[in-house]
Parts: C-alpha cells; sequence; structure tokens
C-alpha cells in the first residue's frame, strides 16, 4: 500500500523554527543564499542548536512510542531553505533523536503551497508572508518568534499548549465589537450571546487534533492544554460554553481582562503559546516560546 498521512497529527515546520540557525540567516540577509548554502555545508557535522519549537515537536514525537507501524503524529520540514542545506536540518534532527524523515526545500520559493497535500494541522514558520498565505489556505499558522525564550524543561512528560481565545481559537466576531465600539459593548453583546457558540477560528482544527491525543495519551505522555485570554466575566460564559458545544476540553483558562499575558505564561510554561495580536507575542516571548497568528481584525 501506498504511504500515508492519513489520520496522524502532521506538524509542518521551517528549518529555522525547529533549529536556532540566527548566524546563519544574518549571513544570508548580509550577502546571499550562496553564501548561506557554502556556509550550511561547512557546518554539516555540526548540528544546530534547537529552536524555538524544538521542545514542542519532540514532545509531540514522543506520541509515537509503541506505534511504529501507524505513528501518530508527523513532523516534516517545510523550509524555504536549499537542499544542500536541508542535508544539515536533516543531521541536526538525527543528532537530537528526532524521527523526522520528510521534507520539502523550495530555495526561496513558496513553500506553503505544500500544506494541502501534507493536510497539514499546524505551519510553524519565521516567514510572515508564508503564514499568511498558510491562515488564508484554510491551515493553522504561526510566525514564530526566534527571539522567544525556549520552553521550560520541568515538563518532560506533558506537551503543554496555551492558545489565545478570539481570532486563534474562535472567531474574531467579538473582537471587532470590542475594537469599534469598546469594551462595554463587547461585555454587552458578549452577555447577550453567552449561550450562542462562538464559530470557528484558525486553530479549531488543531485543538481538536490535540484533544484527540489527550484522549488516548500514551504511557508517560500527555497534552494540557490552555486557554490565556483578555476577556473577562461576564464575556468568559461564551468562550467556555463554546468549548463545551465542541465537545473538547480545555485544562486551565485564564480570563485575565486586559492582564499582561507574560507572567501568567511563565507559570503556565507552555512548549507555544498562539496570539493573534503581537502586542502579548511581545509580552510573551521573553518568558516562553510565541507565535503570532496573522488572523482577524488585529491583522488586516
Amino acid at each position: 500500500m501506498p504511504a500515508t498521512l492519513e489520520g496522524q497529527l502532521v506538524v509542518a515546520i521551517s528549518s529555522r523554527a525547529l533549529f536556532d540557525f540566527e548566524e546563519e540567516n544574518r549571513v544570508f540577509e548580509a550577502t546571499d543564499d550562496r553564501a548561506y548554502m557554502q556556509l550550511q555545508l561547512q557546518r554539516l557535522d555540526e548540528p544546530a542548536r534547537p529552536g524555538v519549537a524544538f521542545s514542542l515537536v519532540n514532545k509531540l514525537l514522543a506520541f509515537n512510542a509503541g506505534h511504529a507501524e501507524r505513528p501518530r503524529v508527523e513532523v516534516v520540514i517545510l523550509s524555504r531553505n536549499d537542499p544542500v542545506s536541508g542535508m544539515r536540518v536533516f543531521r541536526s534532527a538525527q543528532h537530537y533523536g528526532l524521527p523526522v524523515q520528510r521534507g520539502v526545500f523550495t530555495r526561496g520559493g513558496a513553500p506553503w503551497r505544500y500544506l494541502r497535500p501534507l493536510a497539514a494541522n499546524l505551519f510553524l514558520s519565521t516567514h510572515d508572508a508564508d503564514v499568511r498565505q498558510a491562515l488564508a489556505a484554510g491551515v493553522p499558522a504561526a510566525r514564530v518568534y526566534p527571539e522567544s525564550a525556549r520552553a521550560s524543561a520541568a515538563h518532560p512528560d506533558e506537551v503543554r499548549i496555551a492558545f489565545d481565545g478570539d481570532a486563534v481559537l474562535f472567531s474574531d466576531e467579538a473582537e471587532r465589537v470590542f475594537q469599534r465600539d469598546g469594551l462595554a459593548a463587547f461585555q454587552s453583546h458578549e452577555r447577550d450571546r453567552a449561550t450562542a457558540p462562538l464559530s470557528a477560528g484558525p486553530f479549531k482544527p488543531l485543538l481538536e487534533a490535540l484533544h484527540r491525543l489527550q484522549r488516548e495519551p500514551e504511557p508517560g505522555m500527555r497534552v494540557r492544554t490552555a486557554l490565556v485570554t483578555a476577556r473577562s466575566a461576564p464575556a468568559h460564559e461564551r468562550a467556555i460554553r463554546t468549548l463545551m458545544n465542541w465537545q473538547i476540553d480545555v485544562d486551565e483558562a485564564m480570563f485575565l481582562g486586559g492582564l499582561p499575558k507574560g507572567s501568567f505564561l511563565a507559570e503556565f510554561e507552555p512548549d507555544f503559546f498562539f496570539d493573534d495580536q503581537t502586542g502579548h507575542i511581545e509580552n510573551a516571548a521573553p518568558h516562553v516560546p510565541a507565535g503570532h497568528v496573522a488572523h482577524g481584525v488585529s491583522n488586516g
């Protein structure tokens, strides 16, 4: 039978999101891709340091233990790198014991178009245009902040992921009301519609895929999720009821009423945090791995 990724949680990730290629990227920006390729070739036997999304990938792949015939998670390198530089990416993955076997290297071409044949559940990249095109194509995607803190090592048996609500898990319907009419109108809008589920945002499919892993955890490996939102009572109820309507549980919910999210995320210690507003990402990045979801009214 032909190979298939059907039924798996598929993560497509750029080289620079998985590994720390910031020094090499500076060479690329200062010169050209040939100098970059030569540097990567010179460092072929030197494993790259883990990047921002390394912990997330490493833990998700741990769900394949005991599933050699039918893996539950597939990680594919989807990169603007050239094929020569791709050799170092695969060697670095092998060095760290990451069972990453598939990759697409486009040498500057837009890689997002390969997300469709992969049926990807998530795309992580440092390239803003690629992320925006992936989101427009209906794939959950985030621009990784390379300067983000690396994930804590305190929870080796848990994949911890934190999500913003509006324009990430949910549609930006309520956020549009807030930006147009202010906080009082937003609170009234959400209170009046407390029992009406919000429409899905771009990351609902990823949350659903993670929920499937939650329902069938591996021995010694679990998923823990958190909703981290600027909402506060009474607008909290609609968010909770929406998740109930989707029959999806989150383990923690933080209704912060506009408080900065960074210090709260530092306590939760996620392997990754997704938010649609750059201000929240900039506040979170010194504490945790973070990525910007360029979706909704705040990113018009």
